[in-house]
């Protein structure tokens, strides 16, 4: 993965403190104008825009240097495009004022307008890929800020002299102070040197967007816009020897319910640590990354009946984490569901969206889908939902069947379900030709194969039935995880 660029500003620096102190200033002076009469000489419309606008736009940028800067700062590029917008409609007046005074012919020509909007929107793309990360140097992007910076103070000390109204002469400086702010700010970047990546726009409150994919994979959604239209099945069976054992010396460890789950679990989870295109997913045609967030969910029945209600746990795993950490991460949620008679936050929600008259449901789900396309659902509803995770598993041994080529999930974006079906046996000859039974188990892997190919997909199941061969290295943590594009 490519070295990540990403700033932030210091709540301990004070150019941070400076720039929220010019920003607020801008605020205050631009009441004190309209309390010294400038109310009356504009427009109800023009106090929109020359008034509530900039006053908002700083208070925005200060709000977002204060809450979010050590952490999300390319969130201030919402405010200095709001910025630009107060500006460009600051040329548009200056067009409509003098358009018909041949002193200021220069401002009354639209193409001068348009110039300045163009120029806005140019500075605006340069911050924004500046504090993304795009370009390195910042200074570069403080160089080019000085400039409209020191156009404004030209303005102002050449028109100082002719300025009758004290007003005017606040909205001034107030403008200079709004500009002020954002330079001192670039001034405070910081180049984040944790080695973490660090999220910007295009991202997802669960995983990253992968901007280097290529070609294939960045239009494969468009032409196939389903989960379970662009699905690919592999079906395989695994003998479980060496399955078995391990199962049975960790039971004698103290592990009571150690089963096959939590060592298939286990396994796709080491299978992550190399082969990390496996914890993609696809949302509103991007495809992102989860990285170190590997989210496994599971449909479990409060106990064995055919009328027993039906629920979902989740769970966080990391790709450090042995078959020990899985075993006591699994069952605390397992236990917790199974033993609690109140509903999990699942059922909740599950429960309260049933309440909903049907006509309504079907607009609810609508707009639920369209926030996710746009990545806009909320994290609580992102943690709850099961639709959200990088695997489903479903075991069908429980049930004594076969495992079925179960669908994926059009709404949500797992990309993965594993099936796994009952344990059997068969007689077969050895080497030496002599009849021995073993023990078998059948798998179903259905995929999405608009993250990964099939190629890949077929590379991971390799690797997951190598790492079953000997899982006791499911014991230790791995000795390396590699890490995706980026």
């Amino acid at each position: 993965m490519k070295k990540q660029v990403r700033y932030y500003v210091s709540r301990k620096n004070v150019l941070t403190w400076l720039a929220v102190a010019m920003s607020l200033g801008c605020v205050a002076l631009h009441i004190l104008a309209l309390c010294m009469g400038e109310a009356a000489s504009i427009s109800t419309a023009n106090i929109w825009f020359q008034k509530v606008l900039p006053m908002a736009v700083s208070l925005l940028f200060a709000g977002q240097l204060i809450l979010c800067g050590e952490k999300n700062f390319f969130r201030t590029s919402t405010a200095v495009f709001w910025g630009c917008v107060y500006f460009a409609q600051v040329a548009y007046d200056l067009h409509v004022k003098y358009a018909q005074n041949p002193r200021y012919a220069l401002f009354g020509y639209m193409r001068y307008v348009v110039v300045c909007w163009v120029l806005y929107f140019a500075l605006y793309m340069l911050y924004r890929w500046f504090v993304c990360g795009k370009f390195k140097k910042p200074y570069v992007l403080t160089g080019l800020l000085l400039l409209p910076f020191a156009v404004l103070i030209y303005d102002f000390a050449n028109e100082f002299s002719a300025i009758n109204q004290m007003w005017y002469k606040l909205d001034k400086i107030a403008n200079i102070l709004m500009l002020g702010a954002i330079v001192t700010a670039t001034l405070a970047m910081r180049e984040f040197r944790d080695g973490k990546y660090h999220k910007v726009w295009g991202d997802r409150p669960d995983g990253r967007r992968l901007r280097t994919i290529d070609g294939m994979e960045a239009v494969a959604h468009y032409f196939m816009p389903n989960r379970n239209g662009a699905s690919n099945s592999i079906q395989d069976t695994m003998e479980i020897s060496q399955i078995e054992r391990y199962i049975h010396q960790k039971r004698e460890e103290g592990l009571k319910n150690f089963g096959i789950t939590h060592v298939l679990l286990a396994a796709y989870v080491r299978t992550v640590c190399q082969y990390p295109g496996l914890n993609r997913f696809l949302s509103g045609q991007r495809v992102y990354q989860r990285d170190e967030d590997i989210q496994f969910t599971m449909a479990i029945k409060k106990n064995m009946s055919t009328d027993a209600p039906d629920t979902m746990i989740k769970l966080h795993l990391t790709q450090t984490d042995t078959a020990v950490d899985i075993y006591e991460k699994f069952n605390k949620v397992y236990e917790e569901v199974k033993s609690t008679p109140l509903d999990s936050s699942f059922d909740s929600v599950v429960d309260a969206f049933a309440n909903i008259p049907g006509l309504i449901l079907k607009f609810v789900v609508w707009v639920l889908k369209l926030m996710d396309y746009f990545g806009k659902l909320p994290k609580f509803l992102l943690e709850v939902s099961p639709f959200h995770a990088s695997v489903i598993f479903t075991s069908m041994g429980s049930l004594g069947i076969q495992p079925i080529v179960h669908h994926l999930y059009d709404f949500g974006n797992i990309p993965v379900f594993v099936a796994f079906g009952r344990k059997y046996r068969k007689v077969e000859l050895d080497s030496h030709g002599n009849p021995v039974t073993r023990r078998y188990v059948d798998f179903v892997l259905n995929t999405d194969e608009r993250t990964v190919d099939g190629f890949y997909y077929a590379t991971v199941w390799k690797h997951f039935r190598k790492i079953l061969r000997t899982p006791e290295i499911l014991d230790e943590v791995p000795a390396m995880i590699l890490k995706d594009i980026d």
